[in-house]
This record gives C-alpha cells, structure tokens and sequence, in this order.
C-alpha cells in the first residue's frame, strides 16, 4: 500500500467533505500523496486531494458502520502496488469504463483515453469526445466489468477519433478549437455553449447564439467538447 499521511487511517471508516459540502462516507481502503481510494455505496471511489476539505475518521463505535459495506477484497480494481497516485490512476483505468464527476450535479460516463500534462481525454457515449483538465476531476468510480454505460454493447462504444492532434497542454488545445462551436462544462449553462473566437491569456472569447460576446476564465473551464468531434 501506498505510505501517506492518511495511511494510518486505511480500514477504518472516514466521512470525507470535498468543495461545495458533497460528503462521502466509506471505508477508506488505500491512500497516497494526492489520492485516496474509498469503498462507499457498493463502488471504489477515486479521489483526487485537490477538492478535499477534510478528511474524518470516525471512532470504532459509530452507528454508521454497521450500515457500511466492506469492499469485496482487499484488492481495488484499478492500481494494488506501492506507488499510488492521481496521475498513476487514470493512466490504469484508461479503456476501462468509469464513472467520473467533474461539475453540476451529473456524473459522466465513459472512459479515459489520454492523459496530457494537465489534463486528459474522456470519451463518453452522450457528449463523445470531451477535454477535461485534471485539476477538476472529482472522482472517478470503476465500473463492474460486466456492466456498460446505458447497457451498451462493447462494439457500440469504439472511440470515435476526432481527427484533431492533441496538444500538451489543456491551454493549447483549447487553441486549436478556435473557429469551431464549442460546448464549456458539459453544457449545464446556456451561455457556455457558442463559437470560440480565441483563447489567449487564460481568457477564452466565446460567442453565443444570440451573438452575445463572452469572456471565461480557462482556469474555471471543467471540460470541453465539441458537437463535430
């Protein structure tokens, strides 16, 4: 297992808090030092230190265990050596499907299929294709490997090639896609779906339908897709 602060606390059960007061409680069974690994709800849950307020081991008499399920085994489903980390995670879980949550109040699913500098690859069945920094990944949860998103059939989700050469960086792809329409964060606002004009200065200039001209904070930017991809 991995050595990290919250090692000590590995087989015992933990209400963790991440940003905006989304509370998990689980049993933590692995940790490293930008990652820890939860059984909650049936499922592993990967989660990046990045959005953690605080992490809560609760006391050996608490009435919330004997409602908690143990995981399966003492093996997780996507990374069981030493070294554990964020980047080390989603580089195992590439092809495998996975559940992830990045903004609003929906999960996407689908799977990994690159992982850049700062950000990585996702192909999901609805939105296809899409640009997700890792700064803004909340979780990620493996799915059975008899399951498939929506129940899909395996050859129903090949990943689709884009046909766009992918840069190092979440900022250089984003300039790529100028001249192009583009969907910011899924959608989840109307405002956040128009044509890209540019993107310089961690400024993206987007313009909606109605022709109104807007300016984002890339850095704000949870992921990116676009409708011909």
């Amino acid at each position: 297992m991995a050595m990290s602060y919250f090692g000590r606390y590995i087989g015992r059960l933990i209400d963790l808090e991440l940003d905006g007061g989304v509370k998990h409680t689980g049993m933590l069974v692995d940790a490293g030092p930008d990652i820890v690994v939860m059984y909650s709800r049936d499922s592993y849950m990967y989660i990046p230190l990045t959005h953690a307020r605080h992490i809560e081991p609760l006391p050996p008499g608490s009435s919330s265990i004997s409602n908690s399920p143990k995981p399966p085994s003492d093996d997780n489903p996507i990374w069981n050596e030493k070294e554990l980390s964020y980047r080390k995670v989603l580089l195992h879980s590439k092809g495998m499907f996975v559940e992830i949550f990045v903004t609003g109040n929906q999960s996407l699913h689908g799977y990994v299929t690159t992982i850049l500098t700062n950000y990585f690859v996702f192909y999901s069945p609805v939105y296809k294709t899409m640009y997700i920094p890792l700064l803004h990944l909340k979780w990620l949860i493996p799915y059975p490997p008899d399951r498939t998103p929506y129940t899909l059939e395996r050859n129903k989700l090949p990943v689709a090639p884009s046909g766009l050469t992918l840069a190092r960086t979440f900022e250089e792809q984003l300039k790529k896609l100028a001249g192009k329409i583009v969907v910011f964060d899924a959608g989840l606002q109307a405002d956040y779906t128009g044509l890209l004009l540019n993107s310089e200065d961690q400024i993206a200039e987007l313009v909606t339908a109605h022709g109104r001209k807007l300016h984002t904070n890339v850095r704000q930017i949870k992921t990116v897709h676009f409708p011909d991809l």
